[in-house]
């Protein structure tokens, strides 16, 4: 269900998975996000230049990472108060995928991901002042846990409260947001490489993997659809 709140009408992850229309699009950490292999720099350039022609953008423009290779494109609202998707979204991204054919396109879903630093603090207030100040990055909206940077280019930084010091464990961790559908891929492929499952407690949401070390990182999943995962 969408809800509206200081007039932004937000949807949850799992809604912008099930609209029709939207099959080029993911949803990870950082809003709704899709690749477009355009093979050249120039038809990737071209492909930008009419997503800025695009009407109804107003103050909303994604966010166009543009390579000699392919386009991504992210779609997400960032105000003081709010990170996240709104509805406004569902036809930009509808719009954006439009263009795409138009040109000859093509997405590939399997292609996206965003990368989160997790820290975990038994002082949390000032862990994350040493690190605004460091990275230059500020508060993300709605949470004294989550640092961004201003630029939306670097990786966001999540501080996660310790109850008490933790021995023999890392306190420092990289989360890896992929597309709902390819999680499962992605944790077999970690395994195989050699890595162990720590946990699925939390699956379908995300995974506690380990490298042969004993390294933590999790993989994560917004908006799940269909069926329960399988367990590694």
């Amino acid at each position: 269900m969408t809800h509206v709140e200081d007039k932004i009408e937000r949807i949850r992850p799992q809604e912008f998975h099930e609209t029709v229309g939207l099959e080029d699009w993911r949803v990870l950490g950082e809003g709704a996000c899709a690749y477009f292999r355009t093979g050249s720099f120039t038809v990737g350039a071209r492909f930008v230049q009419e997503i800025s022609e695009l009407t109804g953008l107003g103050g909303g423009h994604p966010d166009i990472d543009l390579r000699n290779e392919g386009v991504t494109v992210r779609l997400i609202t960032v105000t003081d108060d709010y990170y996240g998707l709104t509805e406004r979204h569902v036809e930009l991204a509808r719009q954006i995928s439009a263009v795409a054919r138009k040109l000859g396109i093509l997405a590939e879903p399997s292609a996206v991901q965003t990368v989160q630093v997790t820290i975990d603090a038994l002082v949390g207030p000032e862990v994350v002042a040493f690190w605004r100040a460091l990275l230059g990055y500020q508060d993300r909206a709605g949470s004294p846990e989550d640092l961004i940077d201003p630029h939306r280019r670097g990786a966001p930084f999540y501080f996660q409260q310790m109850d008490a010091p933790r021995a023999q464990r890392n306190r420092v961790h990289v989360d890896v947001w992929v597309p709902y559908d390819h999680a499962e891929a992605r944790i077999a492929a970690a395994i195989a490489a050699g890595g162990r499952l720590v946990s699925d407690a939390y699956a379908p949401s995300h995974w506690v993997l380990a490298d042969p070390e004993g390294n933590e990182a999790c993989v994560g999943a917004a908006g799940w659809t269909g069926p329960e995962p399988s367990r590694p």
